[in-house]
């Protein structure tokens, strides 16, 4: 099930997550949730707030993700999959290669040739990061995700040390001759993500979970 969730700010959406993700049980449909945030800092479990350099007047909000500090805005899709992997058979390392490659799969498709790196979860043009992953799994089923820079304005990470890598650079789809917008891309994306975990994807409304605009 596909929800789009627009734009919304950060921290409705992840509470909604976590109620989504807490009352579920073995029978819960797996969900997709695709939304753009409003500018915010989010920093990991284990993130260090030394990474955090000069926010200046975007918020910081520390989350129980896995993973240090990154910086969602405007221009990039954020995907949260909500997945069971008792149910899909797949261990976590597994999981997080298969986001990894849906993203690889999509820049594909605009000839960007992207790669992964030992030990630096995520997804990478050359030396610079364009697709970022933070995920949370309880009782084997996931929340949290992927962000994927498309067509943003990236000063914001030079606010960061991103992912806690200082001088780390970022880009965007936009930047590497791809796409100006969203719109191109989240069916692009969704396809790919779908196809890595056997997903039937239907769209659905917004979850009553989260307030409405």
């Amino acid at each position: 099930m596909l929800r789009d969730l627009g734009r919304r700010p950060y921290e409705p959406v992840w509470r909604a997550m976590q109620a989504f993700t807490d009352a579920r049980g073995d029978a819960t449909v797996d969900e997709l949730w695709l939304v753009e945030h409003e500018p915010v800092f989010t920093l990991g479990q284990a993130g260090k707030p030394e990474h955090v350099l000069m926010p200046g007047d975007i918020p910081v909000v520390q989350v129980d993700r896995g993973g240090q500090v990154t910086y969602h805005g405007p221009g990039q899709i954020v995907l949260y999959p909500l997945l069971d992997l008792k149910r899909l058979k797949l261990g976590v390392k597994e999981y997080v290669c298969r986001i990894e490659q849906a993203m690889i799969d999509t820049l594909g498709d605009w000839n960007i040739i992207a790669t992964r790196r030992d030990g630096a979860p995520g997804v990478y043009v050359g030396d610079a990061k364009i697709g970022a992953l933070g995920i949370r799994v309880r009782r084997g089923c996931t929340f949290h995700g992927l962000a994927f820079n498309v067509a943003m304005d990236l000063e914001p990470f030079a606010r960061i040390n991103p992912c806690g890598y200082a001088g780390l650079a970022v880009t965007s789809m936009l930047d590497l001759g791809g796409p100006s917008g969203l719109d191109a891309v989240k069916p692009v994306l969704i396809e790919h993500v779908a196809r890595q975990f056997a997903l039937t994807v239907r769209p659905a409304p917004p979850p009553a979970l989260l307030p409405a605009f």
